[in-house]
């Protein structure tokens, strides 16, 4: 089956008022696309948030996250109210290239193909990368790195802000799973790369295509460029392996990234060894604590399973009632509001 124009959905997640600027860039870039059938907006249990939007945007379909909270359970609820056959996935703070789907469900045209994801871009909160960032590291910030293929390829899996999936598949695998899948702030992951693996696993012939002429441009956040995030992200990566390790085994959990390990990593600390005076130094030291909080976080993950300990996020509470009744005011990153929504989200 090969995709047509009224074949596609795309699905937004959001789950914060803080981001509202980098919602309506997302979904004006979703809309601008002719080969979109339908846009679906799922608001991840943010009663204000849902109202803001349903009246920002009344003429798609914006909806409530109705499983679990946290982003597989809204990716789910997507699927579920999609009408296309295909589904294609955008986060909320990325914004698609006017070809962007164009390219994207182009490899669909090859009924072996399961899944496609395209490049990302990063988009730095000031003009270049954080000087403590290497290219080989950009996967920790949601965005394409240095060792991906730079022509269409067939890969193990797909990045999450910008991927597209046949309709059936997902629904046949069971979907995103709840218990792998980012909550808020909590970096824990790899619930697209458990769901490319399954398609694997399920159909030895099923391809997941990489597509990097497929562009988006992924804000990346201030708190996301320092060391603290560099080391708290990659030691949940750590973990989220060591979990999809525990359920669908190490030689498919850890393909990519023995490979990555052993053939990307090295040459990366020998290129910055090499500008030590131009900010190498801090790089290649970037790389090293990187795979060692991943180590980290994979070994707490095998042994924590052993031991009994629960490192997976426990199910979320409902989400506190709407800060605001009736019709929503616009909640600024400097307004009152704003604190109130931070603690909120410390606390998913």
């Amino acid at each position: 089956m090969s995709a047509t124009p009224r074949d596609v959905s795309i699905i937004i997640c959001a789950y914060t008022q803080l981001r509202w600027d980098d919602i309506v860039a997302s979904v004006t870039s979703a809309t601008d696309q002719p080969e979109a059938a339908e846009v679906i907006l799922v608001i991840d249990h943010e009663e204000t948030l849902l109202k803001r939007a349903q009246l920002r945007w009344p003429e798609l379909r914006v909806i409530p996250n109705t499983e679990r909270q946290g982003l597989s359970g809204a990716r789910n609820t997507g699927v579920a109210a999609a009408r296309g056959r295909i589904v294609a996935f955008l986060d909320d703070d990325a914004a698609a290239a006017d070809d962007w789907l164009s390219w994207l469900v182009q490899p669909f045209a090859d009924p072996d193909v399961a899944a496609v994801g395209g490049r990302a871009d990063p988009v730095w909160p000031h003009a270049h990368a954080p000087r403590i960032l290497p290219p080989e590291l950009f996967w920790i910030v949601g965005c394409s790195y240095l060792g991906l293929p730079t022509t269409r390829s067939d890969v193990r899996n797909v990045i999450g802000c910008s991927m597209a999936f046949r309709r059936e598949t997902l629904i046949n695998l069971g979907g995103f799973n709840v218990d792998t899948g980012r909550v808020g702030r909590v970096p824990l992951g790899c619930e697209e790369t458990e769901l490319c693996i399954k398609v694997h696993q399920a159909d030895a012939s099923a391809r997941v295509v990489y597509e990097p002429r497929a562009v988006v441009r992924h804000r990346v956040s201030t708190d996301r460029t320092g060391w603290s995030y560099l080391i708290r992200r990659s030691f949940f990566e750590g973990i989220s392996k060591a979990v999809l390790s525990r359920h669908l085994g190490s030689s498919d959990a850890l393909a990519s990234e023995t490979s990555y390990t052993i053939r990307v990593l090295p040459r990366g600390i020998v290129r910055e060894l090499g500008s030590v005076g131009r900010g190498g130094a801090s790089r290649a030291a970037a790389i090293v604590l990187s795979l060692m909080a991943a180590g980290t976080g994979y070994l707490r993950g095998t042994l924590g399973h052993h031991s009994g300990t629960v490192l997976a996020p426990t199910p979320a509470r409902p989400a506190p009632s709407a800060l605001v009744v009736g019709t929503p005011s616009a909640v600024t990153p400097s307004s009152p509001e704003a604190s109130v929504i931070r603690s909120r989200e410390a606390a998913r």
